[in-house]
């Protein structure tokens, strides 16, 4: 993991911490010390050393923590302390999970786990149980409590509140390991957040790129929060999944520079993935009537909001072009769903500039 110029550098994820907290603690109660550094094997066949931050005895159970490193990903829960305390438990009673502090439970139906479970996914607790059985050469019969200091207000930035998760942050992970940028855990959330729409049988979702088109959008059709979710940049992270996990219908909603992008073909809408192309606004905006003067004056632009306010001035719109663009991409992406697909343009006040798709208010 070292760091250079080239390269950014990978972390480990909530999970991976979790599993070498978890082996720490048991391997003491077992006699043998807490390890430190502790190693685990991760779901690819790593073996990665992780330092103790604090360790401890009370009694019969055991703990110990370690302080997630997500290398050069801004993750909400870098720096975080991550504990895990284990006790035994009669014969016969397998690995049992449980939240402490900081570590959700979940509510809602529709997530790998069900309502009523602390909110360790499944691969984390795969790899906790093949962690303790390493130490014992079995699966143990143990009680294994997951906290994390902080964590009830780190999970306020997140989405785990729309996606019935409450008390505190999920422990994550399928690699393990953090991809810097990758954003896995945002698009994994869109993704929980369209299953837990189709498990409650809701028929309408909506993608919102922020929480102005989000509020707006929400207002338009009177939708309950469940419905609402915010795909930010990952219009294609949201599109995809629908694709294999479709919901009756879709509403893509968003600021005019993020829907000029996705009209243009963009499915990640952060700006490290390249600028609007404002020539091809500017053939828009020639196509929708304006003269070779304004169209010139829209290529130059210094945004697209600046291009939309220059059309504007000369009578030309171009909410209604952006607008069809946008669902033109959209719909390629959903191609052969059972989705019906509209799309909303809303200003920076959530005014509605522009739609393309079923009336959405009487549809």
């Amino acid at each position: 993991m070292e760091h250079t110029h080239t390269s950014l550098r990978r972390g480990w994820t909530t999970g991976s911490c979790a599993t070498a907290a978890a082996r720490a603690a048991w391997s003491s109660l077992c006699g043998q010390g807490f390890p430190d550094p502790v190693t685990i094997t991760l779901p690819g066949g790593q073996h990665v050393a992780f330092a103790l931050a604090a360790h401890g005895r009370d009694g019969d159970s055991a703990w110990a923590a370690v302080v997630k490193d997500a290398g050069d990903d801004p993750d909400v829960t870098h720096g975080a302390h991550v504990r895990v305390d284990v006790r035994p438990l009669p014969p016969g009673s397998g690995v049992v999970f449980r939240a402490g502090a900081g570590v959700g439970t979940i509510t809602l139906p529709g997530l790998p786990l069900p309502p009523g479970e602390p909110a360790i996914n499944p691969v984390p607790r795969r790899m906790i149980r093949a962690a303790l059985c390493e130490v014992t050469g079995h699966e143990p019969d143990v009680e294994v409590t997951v906290s994390i200091a902080g964590g009830q207000e780190m999970a306020r930035h997140t989405l785990n509140g729309r996606l019935g998760i409450v008390g505190g942050l999920s422990i994550l992970g399928t690699t393990g390991i953090v991809v810097p940028f990758s954003c896995a855990a945002w698009i994994d959330s869109i993704h929980r957040g369209v299953d837990v729409a189709r498990a409650l049988g809701l028929p309408h979702v909506v993608g919102s790129t922020g929480n102005v088109s989000e509020q707006a959008a929400r207002a338009l059709y009177g939708l309950p929060e469940e419905a609402m979710l915010e795909m930010g940049d990952f219009a294609g992270g949201l599109l995809k999944y629908l694709r294999t996990h479709p919901v009756g219908r879709v509403t893509v909603a968003g600021g005019v520079a993020k829907m000029t992008k996705l009209a243009q073909g963009f499915m990640d809408l952060h700006s490290r993935r390249g600028q609007a192309d404002m020539a091809r606004l500017a053939d828009m905006a020639r196509a929708a009537g304006a003269t070779a003067a304004l169209a010139e004056q829209v290529a130059q632009a210094h945004s697209v909001a600046a291009a939309f306010a220059l059309a504007a001035q000369d009578g030309i719109d171009l909410g209604p072009p952006v607008a069809r663009g946008a669902w033109q991409h959209a719909s390629t992406v959903l191609a052969g769903a059972d989705c019906l697909l509209d799309v909303l343009l809303f200003d920076r006040a959530g005014k509605l500039v522009a739609r393309h798709g079923p009336d959405p208010v009487t549809a």
